[in-house]
């Protein structure tokens, strides 16, 4: 099992009762030789129905927030904590459904191979689901947010908000100030990444 036949395999998952409601699996994306790994949540509506990671309304902050910070999203392997998308059906909407626990330590055979395949400098984990599968610990991201912990096997990891959190804000000025927070962190990860490297 590696990356070349992830998606297939996905797919076919049934460890955990996600898979057999989401209309496909959805692998990470970027070069083996990443020297960053970005990490979120779960795929969304749009990325579920797409097959890509982030390409949705919280990619597009991501997307904008990447950019701010220099962050070359094309370099990076972007992928999320579960593979699949959990949702609840309102009528036509699909409205997200937070994972649980056992469904995020089930999923995280699949994160653990993409780490072994890609093997990053730095893992960048966007949301307390993302810090949970990589540290242990979904508590505190808020406080947590622009430092390095590490995963039990000792990779560096950078604690950041997701950008679905932004999108959830309703206001303004809290919106910009958590984007403004998120383009710091990336703006660290490069930086961290870049040290790395050299």
């Amino acid at each position: 099992m590696g990356l070349a036949n992830l998606k297939p395999a996905l797919d076919a998952c049934r460890r955990c009762p996600i898979g057999t409601c989401a209309t496909q699996g959805v692998p990470g994306e970027g070069p083996r030789n990443a020297a960053l790994m970005i990490v979120g949540e779960q795929p969304g509506d749009a990325e579920d129905l797409v097959g890509r990671p982030f390409v949705g309304p919280a990619g597009q902050i991501f997307d904008r927030a990447a950019k701010a910070a220099g962050l070359d999203r094309s370099a990076s392997y972007v992928t999320n904590a579960v593979k699949h998308f959990k949702f609840q059906a309102r009528g036509k909407k699909r409205l997200h459904q937070r994972p649980t626990q056992d469904e995020i330590s089930v999923c995280r055979w699949w994160l653990d191979l993409e780490r072994r395949e890609i093997a990053p400098g730095l893992l960048v984990a966007m949301g307390a689901t993302a810090a949970g599968a990589l540290t242990g610990s979904e508590a505190n991201i808020l406080v947590r947010r622009g430092n390095v912990e590490t995963t039990s096997d000792g990779s560096r990891v950078l604690i950041t908000l997701h950008p679905s959190f932004i999108l959830r804000l309703t206001d303004q000025i809290a919106q910009s100030r958590a984007e403004a927070q998120l383009t710091d962190d990336l703006r660290l990860a490069v930086q961290l990444a870049r040290q790395t490297a050299e």
